[in-house]
């Protein structure tokens, strides 16, 4: 049993919610209901959640002896020598195999080649690219781009220019963000934390979050009123939903700078409650836009 719960432990269930922007096209096409392209969307992201875990298994196995000497990381199951060490070889092989044999066969090549690009491309960061600067975090972003291109791919309808960029701009957004809570909460320790953080520093790190931050807000802006989506949703009414996405970015970047949170995004987003409430919101309003939008401008035109 302590085995088999090492083996769930090194495959990071936690973090599959990254995989939720599989669904981005689903939602944003008005077809989450339909039940054949959501359950497309459904294996598309459980053979990302596979092969993510294989990448967690490779991870663990490459940087195995460097965790040992980490105060945290060598409680890791590899580390600590409770699984061998070659189960992570082993774990990353079958998962990214059975990931890659399941797409091949229910989503079909391009989806298969999407995910081929998302292992060889992390098998890239897990060799020795995670440490190079700002290629770390570029190489985080093409992650987060590709399982939307993979949703967009299983459902077989093509992302908006504007919908690929705003998950660019805010995976860049998360990632840095990222960076900046690292510094600041482990000072000192930063470097043993992540070799990468040596070749960051807060004011360099403070004019990139304003760049993408300023970008992610202006993608977004100009993916609800791109013509596209307009034809998509049926009216213009998505742009209310522009309030609630600077709430949210605003109080991310609060927890960053004044709570020193924001070192795991995926534990910051789903234990502050502001940002839960905001994301619900966001999320029932758009849905409400997309479903019932045009009926609803339709009503107002008529009076």
């Amino acid at each position: 049993m302590q085995r088999i719960k090492a083996l769930v432990i090194l495959a990071r269930p936690a973090q599959w919610v990254k995989n939720i922007f599989v669904f981005t096209s689903l939602i944003f096409s008005g077809l989450v209901f339909e039940i054949i392209p959501l359950i497309d969307a459904i294996i598309a992201f459980a053979t990302f959640s596979m092969v993510s875990s294989a990448v967690y298994y490779l991870n663990d196995f490459i940087d195995m002896s460097e965790d040992r000497l980490h105060e945290r990381k060598r409680n890791r199951p590899l580390a600590a020598g409770i699984l061998p060490g070659w189960a992570g070889s082993v774990g990353f092989v079958v998962l990214a195999l059975g990931g890659l044999t399941i797409t091949w066969f229910t989503l079909g090549f391009v989806s298969t080649l999407i995910v081929l690009f998302y292992l060889l491309l992390n098998l890239g960061y897990s060799l020795g690219l995670k440490n190079v600067v700002i290629i770390d975090v570029l190489l985080i972003s093409a992650g987060f781009v590709l399982r939307i291109l993979a949703g967009a791919a299983a459902i077989s309808r093509l992302p908006s220019t504007w919908l690929i960029l705003c998950g660019v701009t805010i995976s860049l957004f998360l990632g840095f963000t990222k960076r900046k809570a690292e510094i600041v909460y482990l000072g000192e320790m930063a470097i043993q934390h992540r070799k990468v953080l040596a070749s960051y520093n807060e004011s360099f790190l403070d004019q990139i979050i304003s760049i993408v931050t300023a970008a992610t807000v202006i993608c977004y802006i100009l993916y609800t009123v791109d013509p596209q989506t307009v034809i998509m949703v049926g009216s213009r009414l998505l742009l209310f939903s522009v309030p609630l996405v600077l709430y949210g970015i605003f109080r991310y970047l609060y927890l960053v700078y004044h709570d020193k949170s924001g070192g795991d995004p995926t534990k910051t987003v789903f234990t502050d409650v502001p940002l839960l409430l905001t994301g619900g919101a966001w999320a029932i309003l758009c849905t409400v836009i997309i479903l019932f939008g045009n009926p609803i401008v339709e009503l107002f035109t008529e009076r």
